[in-house]
């Protein structure tokens, strides 16, 4: 009789061992999904660097000083990947929008949007001040 009660006991050991094994399985597979926050944070990122990018060289300054737009727009649908919408806003040292056409790829649908602000000057004699606002969004 004592023996029976010791191949139940097995059974049931066994079969919390297994429960307690999937369940952190589906745990740990929960945790290490992508959160909106790691996804916000790489496309600040990648944002910054295109932006990082456009300035390094002086274009970015030449861009907004000319009011060329559409070859800001061009040259930010060349450096973002696709799949990703931009809105791009320009203002002045007095924070007063200097851009006069919309400067944009996409409407901004999707609820993760990210906005990065980044600090221009220009490289001539005038010295000049932007402070440029890129929202970024992943496109649904």
């Amino acid at each position: 009789m004592r023996g029976q009660k010791s191949g139940q006991i097995r059974i049931i050991e066994a079969f919390l061992a297994i429960f307690i094994i999937f369940s952190a399985l589906t745990i740990s597979a929960n945790l290490s999904a992508k959160n909106p926050s790691q996804r916000s944070n790489g496309l600040a990122s990648m944002g910054m660097q295109v932006l990082l990018h456009l300035d390094s060289d002086g274009s970015l300054a030449a861009y907004i000083a000319a009011g060329n737009w559409s070859g800001l727009r061009e040259a930010l649908e060349l450096l973002l990947p696709a799949g990703v919408s931009f809105n791009l806003t320009v203002y002045d040292d007095q924070m007063r929008q200097v851009n006069t056409e919309l400067i944009f790829n996409g409407a901004l649908n999707s609820q993760e949007t990210t906005l990065v602000k980044y600090v221009c000057t220009s490289r001539g004699l005038l010295f000049r001040c932007y402070v440029v606002y890129l929202y970024l969004a992943v496109a649904k």
